[in-house]
């Protein structure tokens, strides 16, 4: 496998770190690695940088050409992830934007491609994942939010758990039960598409650790839901759920993002005195020979697509990998920063709080904090370690 990159590539790279210097300036990237995370709508300088991507057509450069993807190669994708982190770009909400479009470009009717494609692609519309349940996480096929057939709508009942940006969304896809009778769980199962605006939906928060409120329980009580609304056909929405999630999951991998993590975390150790320490710099030396090994993964994964081939079982070991890499470059932080990581940015009280410690510590705990859910997140690296032992060993 040649590592290196051919002039044609090299050129691509010249070109997007001029695009990015012209539209994501060093104070919005100072400003993105000093300020807590921020979820909801995108701010004046997000907006900006989408409405110069749309401008550009590279906005969703993984879509299709036809639906107004870059028609890249896959090293090109590459070069525009590692750059896009190491300049603390905003992301799109991987919702619409990588989980549910290819779903809709793949299997959704002419109609829902043309109404709901659009605002994805400029970022102006949030969509929720209305996937786990209270009694089905893991085991997703169990689920027993119900969909009846009463004229042109299905009339949905039920729950759904960990959803993600439910209150700010304004759409969910939903997996819903159509066929209780099925012979197997999985055959019963259909894929809505789901204003959040309708009568019925109520939405309550779920407070995770460190009290903040990213996720939430969505309850379903008699919603209406349009026959139009269904993607694909009834009672295979399992097919449909299982392309979603591969997308999902080797997008939480985050190799580069994690690169640019460990970057600032030797940083912040030489910041504060830890460069003779022998055993802090063996565990930074040791994250960083993972780090590369993951990245060496990611980069055969990289030749089979470009060769033709499609990711498999490699989509589960990326995200294995890659998550439990970032929470460890999570704790090391904390490690790291001492007792600078002590603050908690309350979100009434960060905008009145100056920068603290080096490379302002404030957001450091509650990084941490969430990072923890990253292993979960696109099913949990146990299921994930179940789906390599079935397609790589034959278990």
């Amino acid at each position: 496998m040649n590592l290196e990159l051919d002039a044609a590539d090299r050129d691509f790279q010249a070109e997007v770190r001029a695009f990015i210097d012209a539209h994501w300036p060093d104070a919005a990237r100072a400003q993105a690695r000093d300020t807590v995370a921020r979820e909801g709508r995108p701010s004046v300088v997000e907006r900006a940088w989408f409405d110069a991507l749309v401008a550009r057509g590279w906005s969703v450069p993984h879509w299709p050409a036809a639906h107004g993807g870059a028609n890249w190669s896959p090293t090109q994708h590459y070069i525009w992830a590692r750059e896009t982190a190491h300049a603390d770009c905003p992301e799109m909400s991987p919702f619409g934007s990588r989980m549910l479009a290819p779903v809709l470009y793949t299997w959704g009717s002419p109609a829902q491609q043309a109404a709901h494609l659009p605002p994805i692609r400029e970022a102006r519309i949030t969509w929720c994942q209305g996937y786990s349940e209270p009694g089905a996480g893991s085991d997703l096929a169990s689920l027993t939010t119900r969909a009846v057939r009463d004229g042109d709508h299905y009339v949905v009942n039920g729950a759904k758990t960990w959803t993600s940006g439910a209150h700010h969304a304004d759409w969910m896809f939903c997996l819903v039960r159509t066929d209780p009778h099925a012979r197997k769980k999985q055959e019963g199962i259909s894929f809505l598409l789901i204003d959040m605006r309708s009568p019925g939906i109520e939405i309550r928060p779920i407070l995770i650790l460190g009290e903040q409120h990213t996720v939430n329980g969505v309850t379903l009580n008699d919603v209406r839901v349009p026959l139009a609304n269904r993607v694909g056909e009834e009672n295979r929405g399992w097919t449909y759920a299982k392309g979603l999630l591969t997308h999902e999951r080797t997008g939480i991998a985050g190799v580069a993002r994690s690169q640019v993590a460990l970057r600032r975390l030797r940083y912040l150790a030489l910041a504060n005195g830890l460069d003779d320490d022998d055993v802090f710099a063996t565990k930074l030396d040791e994250l960083e020979i993972e780090l590369l090994a993951l990245e060496m993964t990611e980069l055969r994964t990289l030749a089979t697509v470009e060769g033709g081939g499609a990711p498999g079982p490699e989509s589960s070991i990326l995200k294995i990998k890659g998550t439990e890499i970032a929470q460890r470059i999570d704790d090391l932080v904390i490690e790291a920063l001492g007792y600078y990581a002590l603050p908690y940015p309350a979100p009434q009280l960060i905008d009145n709080e100056g920068p603290i410690g080096p490379m302002n510590a404030v957001p450091a705990i509650r990084g941490m904090l969430y990072g923890r859910a990253a292993s979960i997140f696109g099913g949990s690296n146990e299921i994930q370690k179940n789906i390599i032992a079935k397609a790589v060993l034959g278990l």
